[in-house]
């Protein structure tokens, strides 16, 4: 099972010069790629946290929006994750866009969006992602599907579609503001391209090349 890469290499005088610019480019790409059937859903990074004793996890969540400030994915604030987040706040995220030999890896701090942003999304979610969210109470045992069957057949009654959706107060966002972002190009004979900007005490990017 040995994957022989051969995609067009990466180098430093055609990075933008902040990561979330070169992010959105290749985010660009990788959505093109997507239309084409090449990658299924860009979107789609592994989020890794630790507890307060330095326990990891991992899981996989949606990229909802990114900008200049960081990255950002809504979850129930009562979920493992966020749980893992109160405590320790550092995160790690992967975008694996493997069919076109690309990883994008961002280590970062996560902080709660605020309540007005929160809600303006959730206005935006599908009226059965919005009572979703108030069905599931993430990460807790359950005794069967049953259960969360009969939540969400009650939430449909309490709120039919074309009824407003209150926002819940257990469920928001995470901004992760980016402290060192890898940009990761597979090469011929493993000799990938590695390149990370990394975040100054000034506020400032400077980028290094990582041998692979």
């Amino acid at each position: 099972m040995r994957a022989h890469y051969r995609a067009e290499g990466l180098d430093e005088p055609d990075l933008a010069p902040h990561p979330m610019d070169q992010f959105g480019r290749w985010f660009e790409q990788a959505a093109q790629a997507a239309v084409r059937g090449v990658v299924y859903e860009p979107n789609a990074m592994v989020v890794s946290t630790a507890d307060a004793d330095g326990r990891p996890s991992a899981r996989t969540v949606l990229l909802k929006q990114y900008d200049e400030r960081g990255f950002v994915f809504y979850t129930n604030y009562d979920s493992r994750k966020a749980r893992e987040l109160a405590a320790n706040p550092h995160v790690s995220l992967l975008f694996p866009w493997h069919p076109m030999a690309r990883q994008v890896i961002v280590q970062g701090v996560a902080r709660r969006t605020g309540r007005d942003e929160t809600a303006a999304y959730f206005r935006t979610r599908p009226h059965g992602s919005q009572l979703g969210a108030w069905a599931s109470a993430q990460s807790t045992v359950i005794d069967s599907r049953t259960e969360l069957d009969a939540s969400y057949e009650e939430l449909t009654a309490r709120y039919p579609e074309g009824e407003r959706v209150p926002v819940p107060p257990h469920w928001g966002g995470f901004r992760i503001a980016p402290r060192s972002v890898e940009f990761w190009q597979g090469r011929e004979n493993r000799l990938h391209d590695r390149l990370r900007y990394v975040a100054g005490a000034d506020g400032a990017w400077r980028v290094e090349r990582l041998s692979p």
